[in-house]
């Protein structure tokens, strides 16, 4: 599969019938010589268009040589039309337009906003990540998230270790994690955000708390939306190369093409990706047993038996703004990955030989057609089928210190080993397992504007999920296949009214969910006939909300939003996942929660240089079994007296009651459009709110806060922009961040051990565009005071890191 992905790359490279290509700037102004903010600049033949800035200017660029129509219009000035020839690298064009008095500021205020904008006032709690300037820089996708307003990606290490996302302090199964609206968790463990390139993303969309309707599903926490590039407006191929610190390499290209007669389009993209994961590990989980058992604590060690690779690529084909359809796509994806384990949950002892590789391919089928059989009703379907695989091994029964060398007991005399048992493997039992998957998901959504500011809309999720385990370390049982299945059907419908000349906009939803399990579980075996022990449930679960969202002021907005909404336990919840060290929890129950946001969003500017952006927001949220990932003890080892540094593995409970109260925030400031700066924080409380125990005692944990939730974080960063630095024409952005996380602990006893330290991390960046525009330059220092961080589960995380990156662009090729 390797070799079909790199020579797929190859071809995407080798591709050189490139056009001449030049870039179109200028200036709108009004008949008064008032530049014209918000204007459409669109060019007619190729469907590109742009809008100018406050100073009234705009820029298109790669546009290949010809003759074309230029379309300038504004909600407060006539449509102009001007024929435009380029044959030369750069073409100015500035024109005057004539304004229409009848129009007033209001509606140039709700027609001039951008995607993001409308999104994040639309009344949900919510926010916009763009990924342009993040794409050119060494990011990966969860370092970008990882800066957001509420949000922490918590992770088990280095690259491709485990993650979990934390939404205010709703985490795990709670959170939504989507690709283009469907699932990621379709595409299998290999395609994943940390390993999709941000150079792949348009946008990320940020949900906390209340769902629109068409992202229905078991979240009562958020959902993260990744939307992946679609535009069809230019032929373009992107490439990026990076290395860096540890070894880590990474690749990605991607590439489309668009036939401008007949509306066929083709995308193809793909990365690759290394890491060896060898950075210094010295905090208080890295120690060394001297022969005799004497410890050393604090050791210093390079991290072992944690390398990562993965490879992927995504082929679609179809057809864009044709007569029976908006979007048709049909599409493959592909991936592969191989992740050694260094350790369990936590860092308690090192693992040597336990390793995971993950398989997935994957067929999808997208569709969009507005206008759809009449007039304002539009059809959405999003359907994936995949077959993913799971390989897991660990078979090496000695025990090894940080460093590789083995753990012995006598300090003289022949070398004796600790721990060394036959039929053990680094975690438990010895293991050689695989595990199928086969994955059905179909999103439908049919949306109707009843009259303009009025939408209804119907969705329907189905998901199917057949998963068979094989233990393949005793021959004789290979033919002991669990066989697991999980269906699921949640309608939803939503209704849409914007009031007041667009001031109100409110949505009220309401959803029903049903999913059933069976599980054939093999017991025995008689006469060469297996015996299978069946077992099944069914439940089912309803949930409704609203949005309100007012604009206040100019510019100014009120966001209200509440729900009741459910969690039906997955295939995680039930069946566990033994590659990520979690355990299976059948009896595992649904989760209830009710959901309050009360915030507001506030865009000013001082003068025609100086914009600030503010936006707060308030929750209260109450959970009813709430199902959260908790340590465990390994059965194996159970009843040993030091069982906190025994820890290795998880398990999904019910917390049958919580409650979570806090604020986020973030303002952002803009300086002539060179200087952007942005500070965020969110703090909450997430407390157990159970007051007696199984026995009618008080209880102990009552009011304490729900461990593994880190909940005070801020998040700071500043960029400037050099033009014309070196070079006319270049562009130079150097950027600086800082990340504040306070103290947590990662399991509900009180130890030493599972405190995470404050932390406080620094990272400073630059990237060079050259005057071309195809090839930009970037060099990246991470956590450059090379503090001592920890995440997940007390997981120390890498030092003082380096990466250089390259990318690379070509445009409007024939």
């Amino acid at each position: 599969m390797k070799t079909t992905l790199l020579f797929l790359f190859s071809f995407c490279f080798s591709i050189d019938a490139i056009a001449q290509t030049a870039t179109l700037s200028g200036k709108i102004t009004n008949n008064n010589n008032q530049p014209m903010d918000g204007a459409t600049v669109r060019v007619k033949e190729l469907n590109r268009s742009t809008m100018t800035d406050e100073h009234g200017k705009y820029e298109l660029k790669d546009l290949k040589y010809g003759t074309y129509t230029i379309i300038i219009s504004s909600v407060v000035s006539e449509s102009k039309t001007q024929m435009l020839t380029i044959n030369v690298p750069s073409v100015t064009f500035n024109t005057k337009v004539k304004e229409v008095a009848h129009r007033n500021l209001q509606d140039v205020s709700v027609s001039g906003k951008t995607e993001k904008r409308k999104m994040e006032t639309s009344g949900f709690a919510m926010s916009i990540i763009e990924t342009k300037e993040a794409s050119l820089r060494n990011l990966t996708t969860n370092e970008l998230l990882d800066r957001a307003v509420g949000v922490r990606v918590r992770q088990n290490g280095g690259e491709g270790a485990p993650i979990e996302y934390n939404l205010n302090g709703m985490s795990g199964s709670t959170i939504g994690l989507f690709l283009d609206g469907i699932e990621i968790s379709t595409y299998g463990s290999s395609f994943n955000l940390n390993n999709i390139p941000p150079a792949m993303i348009e946008r990320i969309e940020v949900y906390k708390g209340v769902l629109p309707s068409h992202l229905s599903g078991n979240y009562v926490g958020g959902a993260i939306n990744v939307i992946m590039k679609k535009d069809a407006s230019a032929n373009n191929i992107t490439a990026a190369v990076s290395y860096g610190s540890f070894n880590t390499y990474r690749a990605d290209v991607s590439a489309l093409y668009r036939n401008q007669k007949n509306g066929f389009t083709a995308r193809a993209s793909g990365f690759y990706s290394h890491s060896d994961n060898n950075y210094e590990m010295w905090g208080k989980f890295s120690k060394y047993t001297l022969p005799g058992g004497r410890i050393i604590r604090n050791y210093r060690t390079k991290r072992p038996n944690d390398e990562f690779e993965t490879v992927g690529g995504l082929f679609e084909a179809g057809f864009t703004n044709v007569k029976w359809a908006d979007q048709f796509f049909v599409g493959y994806n592909i991936s592969d990955s191989y992740k050694q384990i260094p350790h369990g949950i936590t860092m308690t002892k090192p693992y040597f030989g336990r390793f995971n590789q993950y398989n997935a391919n994957v067929l999808s089928l997208n569709y969009n057609k507005n206008n759809f059989l009449l007039d304002g009703l539009t059809l959405t379907v999003n359907a994936v089928h995949s077959r993913r695989s799971t390989y897991l091994e660990d078979t090496v029964s000695l025990r090894y210190n940080w460093d590789g060398t083995l753990l012995v007991k006598n300090s003289e005399g022949p070398p004796e080993t600790y721990g060394y048992s036959p039929g053990q493997g680094q975690q438990g039992l010895a293991v050689m397992s695989n595990i199928e998957r086969k994955i059905s998901n179909i999103r439908s959504n049919l949306a109707y504007t009843i009259v303009s500011g009025h939408h209804v809309s119907l969705n329907h999720k189905f998901e199917q999920s057949d998963r068979n385990d094989q233990d393949l370390l005793i021959p004789e049982r290979s033919r002991w296949i669990t066989l697991n299945g999980l269906t699921t059907n949640i309608f939803a419908a939503n209704y849409e009214a914007e009031l007041f000349n667009g001031k109100l906009k409110t949505n009220i939803f309401g959803k029903y969910a049903i999913y059933k399990t069976d599980q054939n579980r093999p017991v025995n075996e008689v006469n060469g006939a297996l015996v299978y022990q069946n077992s099944s449930t069914t439940r089912d679960n309803k949930g409704f909300g609203g949005t309100l969202s007012y604009e206040a002021i100019q510019n100014g907005f009120l966001i209200l939003s509440a729900e009741k909404s459910f969690i039906m336990p997955t295939d995680r919840h039930i069946y566990g996942e033994p590659e990520n060290n979690l355990l299976a929890n059948p009896d595992i129950l649904p989760e209830l929660a009710i959901n309050y946001n009360l915030g507001g969003r506030y865009n000013f500017t001082t003068s025609n240089k100086h914009k600030f952006s503010l936006y707060g927001n308030a929750f209260w949220r109450n959970g009813y079994d709430k199902i959260i990932q908790q340590t465990r003890i390994d059965p194996v080892i159970e009843g040993r007296e030091n069982q906190v540094e025994d820890i290795q593995v998880t398990q999904f409970v019910n917390l049958s009651k919580t409650q979570s109260i806090g604020f986020e925030a973030e303002v952002n400031y803009i300086y002539d459009n060179k200087l952007n700066a942005m500070v965020n924080f969110s703090k909450f409380n997430s407390l157990y709110k159970v007051e007696l125990d199984e026995r009618g005692n008080p209880n102990s944990l009552y009011n304490k806060q729900v461990p593994n939730e880190p909940f005070f974080t801020v998040n700071g960063n500043i960029q400037y922009r050099f033009n014309n630095l070196l070079q006319k024409k270049s562009v130079m952005n150097v950027y600086y961040n800082a990340g504040y996380v306070a103290s947590f602990s990662t399991i509900w006893i009180e130890s030493e051990w599972f405190t995470t330290p404050n932390q406080f991390t620094h990272d400073l960046g630059a990237s060079y565009r050259f005057p071309s525009g195809k090839l930009v330059a970037s060099l990246d220092c991470k956590n450059m005071l090379n503090a001592e961080v920890y995440d997940n589960f007390g997981v120390q995380k890498p030092g003082r890191a380096f990466y250089f990156k390259l990318n690379y662009t070509i445009n409007n090729f024939k």
